[in-house]
């Protein structure tokens, strides 16, 4: 299954595993409300081994890019710093490893037909938004 391709959130943006673990990754009551409003969409892309992985919403546009195995900086959705790795299971699965604050966090992101599954894991606490695929 192909991880290339464009994904709208359709679980609850304002849902309560998510939020808890927000929390837990320490990210402020201020951005963690303004986040509960918007439904955002998630692009993936490659082009000569290099990712691309947009997250478009109304409050605000991400992009990163990365290689497979290759540990880089990247900036959150709530401007903190943190070390980032990106590695593939088989051909369906996206896994994303966040050391940030001294905490590690864990992004699985399983990839179907109809659309993409990320489960957020860290220091116990897991959350999973369902996404649809649009193309």
């Amino acid at each position: 299954m192909s991880i290339i391709g464009k994904y709208d959130l359709i679980s609850d943006p304002n849902d309560a595993e998510w939020d808890t673990y927000l929390k837990t990754v320490g990210v402020s009551d201020a951005h963690r409300e303004a986040g509960a409003m918007v439904k955002p969409s998630i692009e993936i892309s490659e082009a000569g081994g290099k990712y691309t992985l947009k997250t478009l919403s109304e409050l605000k546009n991400m992009e990163i890019s990365f290689e497979l195995g290759k540990e880089f900086d990247e900036t959150t959705a709530d401007n903190r710093q943190c070390k980032t790795i990106f590695t593939k299971e088989g051909t369906s699965k996206l896994i994303q490893v966040q050391q940030l604050d001294g905490k590690k966090s864990q992004t699985v992101r399983e990839f179907t037909a109809g659309g993409m599954n990320a489960v957020f894991s860290a220091e116990g606490v897991s959350a999973t938004r369902k996404y649809k695929r649009v193309n």
